[in-house]
């Protein structure tokens, strides 16, 4: 199957982020086409002074891999009281071995799912973040924040006047040292809050570990992720000052740990086959979409006939070779695994490039069917094939479908093309301009969402649900943005 993309972009107020790891980042090569521009926002502290601003996130969308990572997120979630907060998952379409937190949102890097050769080296990064999220760390950094910054504001305000004090008096040592505590100030309220920083890191570390045991899980793969950023650390040759960042490093960590995970009863315990199975083959997916044709064939050169290694062959020649090769393989996948939605979905990809909608409109329905996660995309991916056969029966099913999608995922901005699409063919002026205003939103150009809401408001019932959804992206007023 191909990454469909989807922009994050929610009305939020400036948030901190708390972020898990320092990030190990490799070139991005290959093609990487699902990606998409979103917007959030974050709060940083930059010489010790406290700075709100918008930075672009690239999320990644795939039903196989969100419905993965929920599933190794659920027990962690539950046991830290987690479970009914709503937090959200994103992919994040990055290289670098990093996740962090947001709000409730966890934000996680495909490159982090890449190079995490188990799942429980995951589960371990997942367990770290939902640490920071039920401790409430994010709303605590938040008042470190406002009081780094005005410890920056006082520091400042003296500094400005020793200064005017040492010019009247004629006294240059006097405005020196002015200065001086201007930028001490300062410097004293970015350490003040890299040093809160780290110790609310080291917290989330220790909860992480006890969220693992009590799931019945190992903690060795957090400490082999500590482990390469310790390794990477040593083969860069560089010296960090253990004062200036905002994380402990590698080493302390590991030391701080390693007794803990060791002396949990679940610490030799391996993920099951079969768990193991799904992430190699997410792994094989994302190589060949960020690292190119034979990136899965690389990863995987150790076992080149297993599952993994298969699904990696067959998305590479979906991506790069010809249909009729590519269905071959698909087709050989599902022989193994004949209920696997996402080799169905995958067969369904390949046979709409293949400009035959009806069959591939019958694999996504079987891969709807078959999906445990009933995740909107495979029911989206169903209304835009059924919308390929230009059929008015088909159509109304793309409709019924694809609102379905929406109904489990109602920010995918691509569903509500289709289903403009697919009401405008059945001459629904009036429902497609709607969608079109409802797409349009969800992607942030809200200027152009409000024109079309209006435009689909001349041809709505007033006062039916339609005409006040409508009217509800009319009034809308987006945050503004702060420099």
């Amino acid at each position: 199957m191909k990454f469909r993309a989807l922009p994050f972009h929610r009305p939020i107020a400036p948030l901190p982020v708390v972020s898990a790891m320092p990030t190990m980042t490799r070139t991005l090569s290959g093609k990487f086409r699902f990606a998409a521009t979103t917007l959030l926002a974050l709060l940083v502290v930059t010489s010790g002074v406290v700075k709100s601003y918008a930075q672009n996130v690239p999320v990644v969308r795939d039903a196989e891999i969100e419905a993965l990572v929920r599933d190794y997120a659920r027990p962690i979630f539950k046991v830290a009281g987690l479970s009914k907060a709503g937090i959200d998952i994103i992919l994040v379409n990055d290289p670098g071995f990093n996740a962090f937190v947001a709000g409730r949102r966890m934000f996680i890097n495909t490159g982090a799912l890449l190079k995490a050769e188990t799942p429980n080296e995951i589960i371990g990064v997942i367990a770290h973040e939902a640490g920071h999220i039920a401790g409430g760390h994010q709303d605590r950094l938040r008042q470190q924040l406002a009081r780094a910054q005005t410890m920056a504001i006082i520091a400042g305000l003296l500094g400005v006047g020793a200064v005017v004090a040492g010019a009247a008096a004629n006294q240059g040592g006097l405005a020196q040292a002015g200065a001086g505590i201007a930028a001490g100030g300062g410097e004293f309220a970015r350490r003040g809050l890299l040093g809160y920083q780290r110790s609310e890191e080291a917290t989330a570390d220790r909860s992480a570990i006890t969220y693992l045991e009590e799931t019945g899980q190992s903690a060795k793969g957090m400490l082999t992720t500590f482990e390469g950023f310790q390794s990477a650390l040593a083969l860069s040759g560089s010296r960090v000052d253990p004062y200036q960042i905002s994380h402990p490093t590698p080493r302390d960590r590991i030391a701080n740990l390693e007794q803990l995970a060791k002396n949990s009863p679940y610490y030799d315990r391996v993920d099951s086959p079969e768990l193991q199975q799904r992430h190699d083959m997410m792994r094989a997916k994302i190589a060949v979409y960020m690292k190119g044709q034979a990136a899965a064939t690389r990863l995987f050169r150790n076992a080149p006939k297993g599952l993994a290694a298969q699904y990696g062959d067959a998305q590479s020649t979906f991506l790069y070779g010809n249909p009729s090769a590519a269905l071959k393989k698909a087709d050989a996948l599902l022989k193994v695994q004949p209920d696997n939605p996402y080799f169905h979905e995958l067969r369904g990809d390949i046979l709409l490039r293949a400009n035959k909608p009806a069959d591939a409109a019958q694999a996504y329905a079987r891969a709807v069917k078959l999906d445990p996660a009933k995740s909107g995309i495979l029911p989206i991916a169903y209304g835009q094939a059924l919308i390929a056969t230009g059929k008015p029966a088909e159509l109304k099913q793309a409709v019924t479908q694809i609102k379905l999608g929406l109904s489990r995922d109602k920010e995918n901005f691509n569903g509500y093309g289709y289903l403009a699409q697919a009401y405008n063919m059945l001459g629904e002026v009036a429902d497609a301009e709607l969608a079109t205003a409802e797409g349009f939103y969800y992607s942030g150009n809200y200027q152009q969402a409000k024109i079309f809401a209006m435009r689909a408001q001349q041809k709505i019932k007033r006062g039916s649900p339609g005409w006040v959804r409508a009217q509800d992206i009319v009034n809308y007023k987006a945050p503004k943005k702060k420099n």
